[in-house]
């Protein structure tokens, strides 16, 4: 059998339609929902990652090309490697190579020197200030406020370090949004017109907290909140049950969230977040980031497209294995050969009774259809074949598919698969593995080693 059946009824009927389901979820309109990029910055934060600025401007350029809207580049005033990779996406935007629209995010602290440094990048790279947006964040949960940034939120405030343990939350809570809505409003009275702001560990936060630090933003200037879940512990009931609270703090302001993946959740979270008062969404390619990783976009997007009938306009998802690929080569960290719509093996088959079925109709066994992904069906010869698919490989070739001949091909190709399982030893690969992975970043006798040398200079 070499073409697919012609189904005689509409495969609807024959097969439920994934989207087919009840839910209270309530998304915004497909052209107002926002793709935003964090691999750049936020995915490079994985442990041993490091990619280059001309690499990182080749990511932008394919990021660009296939649809994404809003583009983090990192801490231009702390890194000349960050300072480098802003000025090759600004001249690649102004040159055409990515698209006028694509918005690009400049990270900083709530400090008027983390401001004024990139500011001042923006204006040696011949910009305007207003060019791109600046991301001016803080902390908002307690633990983050009175432990990470308590001993400078004191200085701030001109009250003795030794005050630190002993003064309660409700203080730093204050101070920390005064000085978040300080830098706001310094950043507007230096010429940004475009403001993120946000709190780090949103999702261990006090939801009214949050609120606050969102709608007095707001007032001193800022243009779009943002929450992460920093840690990756959000709960799809939390989200649904906090996005509504945090966005109807801010209700005419788009709320971008962003997620980890601590839990293997943060994807649907994602999709929960828009369908319950978010507008834009982070994401890293295939996932990367710290821990776990951030929410991988592919993964956002696939569900939304498949189980709630919503497509990005504009956005090209065949091109989604290809920047798989491409992040692949440059970061050095291969994606899982399952990993949905991007991995080598998920449209790909080999089982005897699933082969069959693909070839009587692909939707016996396979919903998202591999041209959506820009990819093709491949089959996998080895020991859970079955004749059908020996056959279909022999047409294709040419040869005619005679029994007997079927028969011996099968027996031979599970007899040298068996084989080569026998003969196989996955030690030397597992143990290289581990060793690319452990020589991305430096190890502690290396930092040591570096130290002796410099000492003994």
């Amino acid at each position: 059998m070499d073409k697919p059946v012609d189904l005689q009824e509409p495969l609807e009927e024959l097969a439920r339609d994934p989207t087919r389901f009840s839910h209270d979820l309530k998304f915004p309109p497909p052209e107002k929902i926002r793709v935003y990029d964090d691999t750049l910055r936020d995915g490079e934060q994985m442990p041993g990652v490091a990619i280059t600025p001309k690499d990182k401007y080749e990511l932008a350029r394919m990021l660009s090309d296939i649809g994404v809207h809003i583009m983090d580049v990192g801490f231009p005033a702390v890194s000349e490697s960050e300072r480098e990779t802003l000025r090759l996406v600004l001249d690649g935007r102004k040159r055409g190579e990515l698209r006028p629209d694509l918005e690009v995010v400049c990270m900083m602290r709530s400090t008027q020197g983390d401001i004024d440094a990139t500011m001042k990048v923006v204006d040696s790279l011949g910009y305007k200030r207003d060019e791109v947006t600046y991301f001016i964040f803080t902390s908002a949960s307690d633990l983050h406020v009175k432990y990470k940034l308590g001993k400078m939120l004191l200085r701030r405030e001109g009250i003795p370090e030794s005050e630190w343990l002993e003064l309660p939350v409700w203080f730093y809570r204050a101070a920390n949004l005064r000085m978040m809505c300080e830098a706001i409003r310094y950043a507007r009275a230096q010429g940004a017109t475009s403001i993120e702001f946000g709190g780090e560990d949103g999702s261990r936060a006090d939801v009214n907290y949050i609120a606050e630090l969102h709608s007095e933003g707001l007032r001193a200037g800022g243009t779009r909140p943002s929450t992460p879940d920093t840690v990756g512990c959000y709960s799809p009931f939390a989200v649904r049950e906090y996005i509504p609270q945090i966005k109807a703090a801010a209700p005419d302001a788009p709320l971008v969230v962003h997620f980890h993946n601590d839990l293997g959740i943060g994807a649907w979270n994602t999709v929960v977040a828009l369908g319950s008062g978010a507008e834009v969404f982070t994401t890293s390619v295939n996932g990367i980031g710290e821990r776990t990783g951030n929410a991988p976009m592919h993964q956002v997007l696939l569900q939304l497209r498949y189980l709630f009938g919503i497509e990005i306009p504009g956005f090209r998802y065949e091109k989604l294995r290809d920047l798989a690929r491409h992040l692949e080569l440059v970061s050095g960290i291969p994606v899982q050969p399952t990993e949905p719509g991007i991995g080598l093996n998920v449209f790909s088959h080999e089982s005897g009774i699933h082969t069959a079925g693909m070839l009587i109709h692909p939707a016996i066994y396979q919903f998202i259809p591999p041209e959506d992904m820009g990819a093709k069906i491949e089959y996998v010869y080895g020991k859970h074949s079955g004749a059908v698919v020996i056959e279909h490989a022999l047409r294709d070739a040419g040869i005619r598919p005679e029994p007997k001949l079927v028969a011996g091909v099968l027996e031979e190709v599970k007899r040298i698969r068996e084989e080569r399982a026998e003969q196989t030893d996955f030690s030397d690969f597992h143990r290289r593995y581990y060793e690319h992975l452990n020589r991305l970043g430096l190890t502690a006798a290396e930092v040591v080693d570096i130290a002796k040398a410099l000492i003994a200079h």
